[in-house]
């Protein structure tokens, strides 16, 4: 795929091989994505669309090609730097697994303290300001089950937040939930693209893409390819 590179590009694919263990999913993936990009990355299911996500934040290994995502050169990265490589991305699920045993507040808190942070008042203060971003600032105290599921998203969106990274991948973070709800979800990682985030939402809910149009990245075929915005993307 031909496309030119984006002007002080955060994430950098040029022939790339995608593999699930043995299986190859995507060929020959070449892509840019710029410091302050919203791109939609959609396909059928089983098209490539997680594995490629699960590749940008290491979990999945780089064989062949070059990649390098938030500096981070994927065919050398070593093991102890894989977590530093995390730390400049926020990974926003489906599926929320959120902490069911505590409110969100703490569900913040075990984020931060996992990743390093120590000082309670620097703690408390990125909390407030996250849960203040994503609309929940009155929510602190509540248990992840007492939420709705476009609440419970927003606390992950949150979540993916607190270390402020460079990245935020979204995969399918609407596929839960109603139209209104997924609307709000959309126009949020939106507002967070727009302080000079990179946002990657894979999906395959072609509506909202016609409400909401940005670059679109397509898996298919064992190939990744751009759609340009006159093309009729035929998802299902």
């Amino acid at each position: 795929m031909q496309e030119t590179k984006a002007l002080g590009s955060i994430i950098d694919f040029s022939g790339c091989t995608i593999w699930q263990q043995d299986h190859l999913v995507l060929s020959d993936v070449s892509f840019t994505v710029g410091r302050s990009e919203f791109i939609y990355l959609v396909g059928k299911v089983g098209s490539g669309k997680t594995s490629l996500i699960k590749t940008i934040n290491a979990q999945i290994p780089l064989r062949d090609g070059e990649a390098m995502v938030a500096g981070f050169n994927l065919r050398k990265i070593k093991s102890r730097d894989i977590p530093l490589l995390r730390r400049r991305l926020g990974i926003v699920f489906q599926d929320f697994q959120l902490l069911t045993d505590r409110n969100v507040h703490d569900n913040l808190e075990f984020v931060l303290k996992a990743t390093g942070w120590k000082n309670r008042k620097e703690i408390e203060t990125r909390i407030t300001e996250v849960l203040d971003k994503v609309g929940l600032g009155l929510k602190g105290y509540k248990m992840t089950h007492q939420l709705s599921g476009g609440e419970q998203q927003r606390v992950v969106i949150g979540r993916a937040l607190l270390n402020d990274p460079d990245i935020i991948l979204a995969d399918e973070p609407t596929g839960n939930l109603d139209p209104e709800t997924s609307d709000g979800i959309i126009r949020l990682l939106q507002e967070i693209n727009m302080t000079g985030r990179a946002v990657i939402v894979a999906t395959h809910n072609y509506t909202m893409l016609k409400r909401y149009p940005a670059r679109t990245l397509k898996c298919q075929d064992g190939k990744l390819t751009e759609i340009k915005e006159e093309e009729n993307i035929e998802l299902l």
